[in-house]
């Protein structure tokens, strides 16, 4: 059975600019824009925000 692409696989880089990723799903019709969440970097070694990439 394929994957719904309602949940599509999407990558959250870092906005620190250290090139760290997070692989995570959304739902599409709850968020139809880019994500951002706020999550550890752990090559800063804090908090921040990471945005959906395409």
């Amino acid at each position: 059975m394929a994957r719904s692409e309602l949940r599509p696989v999407v990558r959250l880089r870092s906005t620190a600019g250290t090139g760290f990723t997070y692989v995570t799903r959304k739902n599409r019709r709850n968020d139809p824009d880019r994500m951002t969440l706020r999550k550890y970097d752990p090559v800063a070694h804090r908090h921040v925000a990471f945005r959906e990439e395409r």
